[in-house]
């Protein structure tokens, strides 16, 4: 079986842990925890035709206090980059971990997942933004950890990507 590590990427409280577990545990909690350091999961999947195991590694938050530690990426085969749809803010950290990422490692493959889609009616951030990316060659989705929405298709997009 093939195993390829994948990072969650994003800044505080996008809502990386519950996309995880949603998609290893098919749960939601509505309780936060913050991560320290990083956590491990695994999933395996079919992506294109192919077996695959995920080893997930969900990376703690970056805010104005803590930086993300890109010696945790290193060896990733790619990352999903985690947005919180309700602060558009966090879209900014988003593409600065990407540049963050891509100068001391190179391009690794990764999708954009725009989390928190059942809250859409407090979306902040822009579909002009997101549009501008998509046509910059940036797979963008969205997701709801709690719902489910999204959540199997941006684990499943990233594969097939890294598969390829």
């Amino acid at each position: 079986m093939i195993q390829k590590k994948i990072c969650m990427v994003g800044a505080f409280a996008v809502g990386k842990t519950s996309l995880v577990n949603r998609f290893v545990r098919s749960m939601f909690s509505e309780k936060y925890h913050t991560t320290v350091g990083v956590k491990v999961d695994k999933k395996e999947l079919t992506a294109d035709g192919k077996d695959v195991t995920l080893v997930l590694w969900d990376l703690a938050g970056e805010d104005e206090m803590v930086k993300v530690r890109m010696s945790y990426l290193r060896g990733a085969s790619g990352y999903l980059l985690v947005v919180d749809g309700t602060r558009s803010a966090t879209l900014d950290t988003a593409l600065m971990l990407r540049d963050r990422v891509e100068n001391e490692l190179g391009k690794l493959p990764f999708v954009l997942v725009c989390n928190k889609a059942d809250l859409s009616d407090g979306w902040e951030i822009d579909q002009d933004r997101l549009d501008q990316l998509r046509a910059e060659g940036v797979t963008v989705l969205r997701s709801s950890a709690k719902t489910g929405e999204g959540v199997e298709e941006a684990f499943a997009s990233l594969a097939a990507v890294i598969l390829e």
